[in-house]
């Protein structure tokens, strides 16, 4: 890789950090970079998983203060995220490359529509709880679920899972969406590191032939970006407004989906 390949790669993981921590759909900067530089897909996928965990935890650690209080959330909805991300990583290793081609963006439009009915499903949902007396936690039984169904996306390839899940908590968690950012962000961070975590394994063992390799040299810039990425979002991030933030997951989500599609 020349210096010149190198630098793409290092500014690629500066601006997937950024977005990620903003709203996600990181991996729409960085893997096709990689793909544009020669790098085989499966190794691309799997050194971009393990490159952005660092951008991830960084941005977690960003929102800090709007993840005081949600220790009790964070860890619940982390089990089920987990086991996601874990099952889409084995979907990844296991089915043919195109097998979720197709509903891939139709997800992540589903993740948008949610985002954009969130502030008024949210109010109906409140309602319907409290003529049956049921407070917050009561209401939301159904969001492990769908945690746990965005975990397999994340792990399988994750591109615009931060669209998804923003859209599952904004409707399902009675929060603003700052705090619920905070809490995506974690959910994030431990999907790609689980699924790193098994790419490396797998590649170590040499499962998948000669393809299956992880290139420590683009997790490295990759990391590295993601990190300085992940600060630079969690500090622009914080202050936008409700409104602002939830556009800002709408444009994204509709770019990710037009670069899919073509």
């Amino acid at each position: 890789m020349t210096l010149l390949e190198m630098a793409a790669v290092l500014l690629a993981g500066v601006g997937a950090g950024t977005i990620n921590a903003v709203v996600g759909s990181g991996t729409l900067i960085t893997f096709p970079t990689l793909l544009a530089l020669g790098v085989p897909a499966v190794t691309a996928n799997m050194s971009n998983s393990l490159g952005l965990v660092p951008g991830g935890v960084a941005g977690a650690f960003g929102y800090r203060r709007e993840l005081a209080g949600q220790r009790e959330r964070v860890l619940r909805l982390l089990a089920f995220s987990t086991t996601g991300g874990v099952l889409g990583a084995v979907l990844l290793l296991v089915l043919p490359p195109g097998a979720f081609r197709a509903a891939v963006p139709v997800l992540i439009l589903l993740g948008i529509v949610l985002v954009i009915v969130q502030p008024r499903l949210s109010r109906a949902v409140a309602a319907r709880a409290a003529e049956r007396g049921e407070g917050a936690a009561e209401r939301s039984w159904w969001v492990p679920l769908a945690v746990f169904g965005t975990g397999v996306y994340g792990g399988y390839f994750g591109a615009a899972q931060g669209v998804i899940l923003m859209g599952v908590l904004g409707i399902g968690v009675s929060e603003s969406l700052q705090r619920l950012n905070g809490v995506k962000n974690v959910l994030v961070a431990v999907v790609n590191g689980v699924a790193g975590l098994i790419f490396v394994l797998v590649a170590e063992l040499g499962l998948l032939g000669s393809e299956a390799r992880i290139d420590w040299l683009i997790v490295l810039l990759v990391g590295v970006g993601a990190v300085c990425g992940g600060l630079l979002g969690s500090a622009v991030g914080r202050t936008l407004p409700p409104i602002a933030l939830r556009g800002v997951i709408v444009v994204v989500g509709l770019v990710a989906v037009a670069t899919m599609v073509w």
